[in-house]
C-alpha cells in the first residue's frame, strides 16, 4: 500500500511539472502572438497615414470600388467626376478641412471599417457573414456623397489668443447647391438616382452614418428609425464607429 501510495504522488508531481511547462508554453505562444498582432497592427495604422497625393488616394479608391462588381458602380464614378468629390475637404474647419480631405476621409473610414470588421469577427463569428467585405466598401467610401460641391473657398476671420484677429483662407458651406436633402439621405438618393444598385443594408449603414447627431430634434420618428436600423443591420454601427474612428483619431490634430 505504501509503494502504491508513494507511485501515486511521483505521479502527481510528474503530472504538474509537466502542466507547468505546458502551461508556461502556452503563455510564450500567447506572447508571441501578441507582439506579433501588434507590430502587425502598428504597421497597419502607419499605412493609413494621410499620403497627400490626390492620384494614389483616387485610384485606390477607385479600385476598391470597382471591386465590388456592383451594377452601376462605373456610373457612379463618372457622375464624381463631374463633381469636386475628389478635391473637397472632408468638412469647413474640424476634420481634414482641406483640399482632398474628403477622399482621403472616406478612405480613412474605410481602413477602420476594416480594421474594427476582422477583430469583431474573431470574437463574434457569427457576425462575419451579416458584415460583407464589398458591402463595407461601398457603404464607407460613399457615405459622404452629399458633400460634394457643397465647400466653397473662402477667407474667414479668427481670433488669436492675443485678442487680435486675423484673415486666413478657409471653406464657407453652401447649401442651396444641388438639392437640399440632408446628410445621409442626400448620399443614398444621389447614388441610387445615379444608378447604383445598393442594399437594404448599405442604405441603412450610409443614412445613419452620423447616428444621433443627425436626428432632428425631438423627431420619435426619426430616433425610433435609427435605432430599428442598428437593430437590423450591424453594418450600421460598424460604419458609424469607422467614421468616428477615423475623423476623431486617425485625423485628429492639435
Amino acid at each position: 500500500m505504501v509503494a502504491i501510495t508513494v507511485l501515486t504522488l511521483k505521479d502527481m508531481v510528474v503530472s504538474r511539472n509537466l502542466f507547468s511547462r505546458h502551461k508556461k508554453s502556452s503563455e510564450r505562444r500567447v506572447v508571441a502572438n501578441l507582439v506579433q498582432y501588434e507590430n502587425r497592427c502598428r504597421s497597419e495604422i502607419l499605412a493609413l497615414q494621410p499620403t497627400n497625393n490626390e492620384s494614389m488616394n483616387r485610384n485606390r479608391f477607385e479600385e476598391i470600388l470597382l471591386s465590388t462588381h456592383r451594377n452601376g458602380m462605373e456610373k457612379v464614378l463618372n457622375e464624381l467626376e463631374k463633381t469636386d468629390f475628389y478635391s473637397a475637404p472632408a468638412s469647413s474647419r474640424f476634420h481634414l478641412a482641406c483640399e482632398g480631405g474628403l477622399l482621403q476621409h472616406s478612405l480613412n473610414v474605410y481602413d477602420a471599417a476594416m480594421i474594427l470588421r476582422e477583430q469583431v469577427v474573431l470574437r463574434e463569428q457569427n457576425l462575419e457573414p451579416l458584415l460583407p467585405t464589398d458591402s463595407i466598401a461601398i457603404a464607407t467610401l460613399l457615405h459622404d456623397t452629399c458633400k460634394s460641391d457643397i465647400y466653397k473657398k473662402a477667407t474667414l476671420s479668427r481670433r488669436l489668443a492675443s485678442g487680435l484677429w486675423e484673415k486666413y483662407s478657409g471653406y464657407s458651406v453652401d447649401y442651396d447647391e444641388g438639392l437640399p436633402l440632408g446628410h445621409g439621405e442626400k448620399s443614398v438618393i444621389m447614388l441610387l438616382s445615379w444608378g447604383l444598385e445598393l442594399t437594404q443594408e448599405e442604405m441603412l449603414a450610409i443614412r445613419w452614418h452620423m447616428s444621433a447627431w443627425d436626428l432632428p430634434l425631438q423627431s420619435p420618428e426619426h430616433k425610433e428609425s435609427l435605432n430599428a436600423a442598428k437593430k437590423k443591420t450591424p453594418l450600421v454601427s460598424l460604419v458609424q464607429l469607422s467614421d468616428g474612428l477615423a475623423s476623431g483619431l486617425f485625423e485628429w490634430k492639435r
